[in-house]
């Protein structure tokens, strides 16, 4: 699976257009389906991003920002965060810039997937909406 569609797999429960089918046929930690199913949360359309990932990042054993930061993102996702992984995330999401410049790569990056998991049925706070 690709980077970017394991971080929807992870968040959301399916990766990016995929279908009802395959989308519940997609294992989810156990974190994300029970904050997917609490009360008032649709299964599928409207997943609460930070509801998941800030219910990760209460069991997280670290202090993780992933609001902000690309790699504390992947971190909780128990990802591999390394220079590497987002070259090839950055790869999958067509980057046009210089990924040397890692800096400005991880902010990319970052917005990218908020846009991604919006698109794909997350629902972001406002301060992480990036129109």
């Amino acid at each position: 699976m690709s980077v970017l569609g394991t971080i929807m797999s992870k968040i959301l429960g399916k990766t990016p257009a995929a279908s009802a089918a395959s989308a519940a046929e997609s294992p989810a930690p156990s974190e994300t389906k029970a904050a997917v199913n609490a009360p008032g949360a649709s299964s599928m359309p409207g997943v609460d991003v930070a509801a998941v990932l800030d219910a990760l990042k209460d069991k997280a054993t670290q202090q993780l920002n992933w609001k902000t930061s690309i790699v504390d993102l992947m971190k909780l996702l128990s990802m591999d965060s390394s220079l590497t992984a987002r070259k090839e995330l950055a790869k999958e999401l067509h980057f046009e810039g210089d990924t040397g410049d890692s800096a400005t790569m991880n902010v990319w990056l970052h917005k990218q997937i908020m846009k991604k998991l919006a698109e794909n049925g997350g629902k972001l706070p406002d301060d992480l909406k990036h129109g």
